[in-house]
């Protein structure tokens, strides 16, 4: 089970649904998509909130690095903010858990940021998910951690319904360590 303790997962959908808006975006842009939001409301921006807004909505796989190859769409501003920590720059792009939702203010956001149109390759992206979601079961599975794959059961359901990729063998292996 997840901390509950960290953001909502409305929170994690408002923040696919910003991402939704522009198929992907970096950590960076996101967060200033989110700093834009709060300012429109007249709140203070706290920056550690979306950072760890931004990790648990990837921790839970509602949202997903995408691959370079996932990408299309000028991708000038990742190019203008190379000299940024490379962390920054990873390109999010909404994944199988989320149930993306517009916060109030976010259909403005387009007007506001100035991110050049892009896309999505969603079989390139479901095979990064894909192998994301093997690593990260054998990791789980190697250091005990029940909890994660919990998790990482649920999550090959969402994948499955969200993309056409067979993560039969995966689910196999990861509840049969569980039901141990």
């Amino acid at each position: 089970m997840a901390d509950e303790s960290g953001p909502s997962v409305a929170a994690r959908d408002d923040l696919a649904g910003v991402v939704d808006l522009f198929e992907w975006l970096t950590r960076a842009e996101l967060s200033r998509a989110l700093s834009e939001l709060a300012f429109k409301r007249r709140t203070e921006v706290d920056e550690a909130a979306i950072d760890a807004a931004i990790d648990r909505a990837v921790d839970e796989y509602a949202l997903v690095p995408a691959p370079e190859g996932a990408l299309s769409g000028d991708r000038s501003s990742l190019d203008e903010a190379a000299e940024r920590d490379a962390e920054e720059d990873t390109a999010l792009a909404v994944g199988p858990a989320a149930f993306p939702t517009l916060p109030d203010g976010a259909a403005d956001l387009p007007h506001i940021l100035d991110v050049p149109d892009r896309g999505v390759d969603r079989e390139v992206l479901a095979d990064a998910v894909l192998d994301r979601l093997r690593r990260e079961a054998v990791t789980a599975m190697d250091g005990g951690d029940a909890e994660r794959l919990e998790t990482l059961a649920d999550v090959t359901y969402d994948v499955e319904a969200w993309a056409p990729v067979d993560v039969d063998p995966v689910r196999t292996r990861i509840l049969a360590e569980v039901d141990e």
